[in-house]
């Protein structure tokens, strides 16, 4: 089982094999396209945390079982939480995730949702968004 943070549930959605260093996109590759996008990928149980998650784990902003940027993190994961209906607890699958997030989230529902996001302008998220909605 994996276990995230709300907002990095869109974070997998959009990723695209760059991140904030070598040990982080490693990391991130490993669970998005090795976890996620395997076969089994869908099957995979992801538990909702208010903490650092497994994507967190290498990440150079980590401090402990949290960030260096906690009221960004935190206002980003509330917004998430709200637009997805995730609360700190649940398990949801990958497959239910990307059900959720389909029904839920326009790629323009980003600007405000994802708003402080780094990545947001790059532009992958909101591409990623709007390919799940032509599957």
């Amino acid at each position: 089982m994996l276990r995230f943070r709300p907002h990095h549930f869109l974070c997998s959605l959009g990723y695209q094999g760059k991140g904030y260093s070598t040990r982080f996109t490693a990391n991130m590759d490993d669970i998005v396209f090795g976890r996620l996008g395997a076969s089994t990928g869908e099957d995979t149980q992801i538990e909702v945390v208010g903490v650092s998650d497994d994507i967190c784990s290498p990440c150079p902003h980590r401090r402990g079982e949290n960030c260096d940027k906690p009221d960004k993190i935190a206002a980003l994961d509330r917004r998430h939480a709200e637009h997805l209906d995730l609360r700190a607890g649940r398990v949801i699958g990958w497959h239910e995730a990307r059900e959720r997030i389909r029904r839920r989230v326009t790629p323009q529902d980003l600007d405000v949702i994802c708003e402080g996001c780094e990545w947001l302008d790059a532009g992958m998220c909101k591409q990623a968004v709007a390919k799940l909605h032509s599957e």
